[in-house]
């Protein structure tokens, strides 16, 4: 399997995508075969070169892989996976429920896989993602992603190169601070939306 990352339309400083509609709070559980399902209705509507299920289920037996799914209004709303060997983790996909995009469900599970790489001990964390992909990059800039290389013709549907990213080091103090520090943002963005806008005074 390629790996890949999706073209997610995320504004990272804002908690509305513009349309009025505030961050979703997503609960990120483990990927299970019951919900693949959901998970391959999602990976059609986000990928013009879709994995197969039988990818996915080999994934979920593969000790060094990790994916969850992430839910909503008791929904499916999206997912995410990596792969871990030694010291450096892998993201592979993010897939959103295209209706539910704008709304910082790829960025918590962006957040979901970062923990899980360095609560495995990953010292680097890698990623690809599409070279017109401005958007994307910059929230992976916001993470403390660094570009590396180019790979030339990477995406099969288009043959766009892909821009590989790297963390070099998630181990250092630094860095730790600031994932710390946009963890809590985004903790606080996800309250701010449960809470129920005021009337105005007539």
């Amino acid at each position: 399997m390629t790996p890949r990352f999706l073209y997610v339309r995320l504004r990272p400083s804002q908690m509305s995508d513009g349309n009025g509609r505030l961050a979703q709070p997503i609960t990120v559980e483990r990927m299970k075969r019951g919900d693949l399902p959901r998970v391959m209705e999602i990976e059609r509507q986000c990928f013009a070169t879709p994995w197969h299920e039988s990818a996915y289920l080999t994934e979920l037996s593969n000790r060094s892989a990790y994916y969850v799914a992430g839910w909503a209004d008791d929904e499916l709303v999206g997912y995410a996976g990596l792969w871990i060997i030694l010291d450096e983790a892998h993201i592979t996909t993010i897939g959103v429920d295209p209706t539910r995009r704008g709304r910082k469900i790829g960025e918590q599970l962006l957040v979901a896989m970062l923990d899980e790489a360095i609560a495995r001990g990953a010292r680097r964390v890698t990623l690809e993602v599409r070279e017109r992909n401005h958007v994307a990059q910059n929230l992976y800039r916001k993470y403390g992603f660094t570009p590396a290389a180019i790979r030339r013709g990477y995406y099969s549907d288009n043959n766009e190169n892909a821009v590989v990213m790297w963390i070099s080091d998630t181990r250092d103090p630094g860095y730790q601070e600031k994932l710390r520090g946009l963890k809590d943002t985004l903790r606080q963005e996800m309250v701010q939306s449960e809470v129920p806008a005021q009337a105005e005074p007539s």
